[in-house]
């Protein structure tokens, strides 16, 4: 982020539920993160943007994309969710009910700390050493917190089931035919399979995909330099997309 604030106005927030924000009882969907993402942007001043999410960030950044289509220059997902229905069987077990129960307990001071037993057991469930289990990690030790696993289960649950993700906005992806639109993701991925990235590319002709061989979950943390390349050639290489009212009311319309 600090490179990218020397050209550019980097607006990066915890989402509701995440990080420091407040964790409240309320809506989590991709929807109210959404217009928490609007709302933001227009209290700050900024009228439209090039929207980047990774992982769930991914989905709200589409999401905001089709709900407010004028605000949107550029759309760039990395390792995004909602594009197909598999997902790694940790977020699936997740889901399931007492789940409020189990987390507290695995995400325990005593466990964290006792030869890191958590990322041992990330390992065996086919995620990689490296990258991947480091920031499932901090994710997971947050879990400790009764507000950010509350947050966090509302959050899952919205758009993940036993059987994998609810949530597929594959049938949508046309809408974003109009505008400049990247897919980044690391080839490695255990949470998210790399092939969801190849099928969104497939649907969007006009699409650029990077792939990052050496990578899992994070290449923007694999790879941080290569990752700034990408972004700042993406952006540098296409015109600000501005919506037609009429053409978007066409493509509704249609379907396509």
């Amino acid at each position: 982020m600090p490179y990218l604030a020397t050209d550019f106005t980097v607006i990066a927030p915890d989402l509701l539920g995440h990080g420091q924000s407040a964790k409240p009882r309320g809506d989590y969907s991709l929807g109210a993160y959404a217009s928490g993402v609007r709302d933001l942007m227009v209290s700050l001043g900024h009228e439209r943007a090039t929207f980047v999410g990774h992982s769930l960030g991914g989905g709200v950044a589409m999401q905001a994309a089709y709900q407010f289509p004028e605000r949107c220059e550029r759309l760039v997902l990395v390792n995004s969710g909602g594009l197909g229905r598999e997902v790694n069987f940790l977020l699936r077990s997740a889901t399931l009910p007492l789940s409020e129960v189990v987390l507290p307990l695995l995400a325990s001071t005593r466990i964290l700390d006792a030869g890191r037993v958590a990322g041992r057991l990330i390992g065996r469930l086919g995620v990689r050493a490296g990258t991947d289990i480091a920031e499932l990690a901090k994710g997971h030790a947050s879990l400790a917190d009764p507000a950010a696993r509350a947050a966090f289960v509302h959050t899952l649950r919205t758009i993940v089931d036993p059987g994998g993700q609810r949530v597929d906005a594959s049938d949508r992806l046309y809408l974003a035919k109009n505008v400049p639109f990247m897919l980044v993701w690391g080839e490695h991925d255990p949470i998210i399979p790399v092939e969801h990235g190849y099928r969104a590319h497939e649907l969007i002709a006009s699409s650029r995909l990077e792939v990052f061989e050496e990578a899992g979950h994070f290449p923007h943390v694999d790879d941080p330099q290569r990752f700034l390349d990408v972004l700042l050639d993406f952006v540098e290489s296409t015109e600000p997309a501005v919506m037609d009212a009429a053409e978007w009311q066409g493509m509704l319309k249609d379907g396509r």
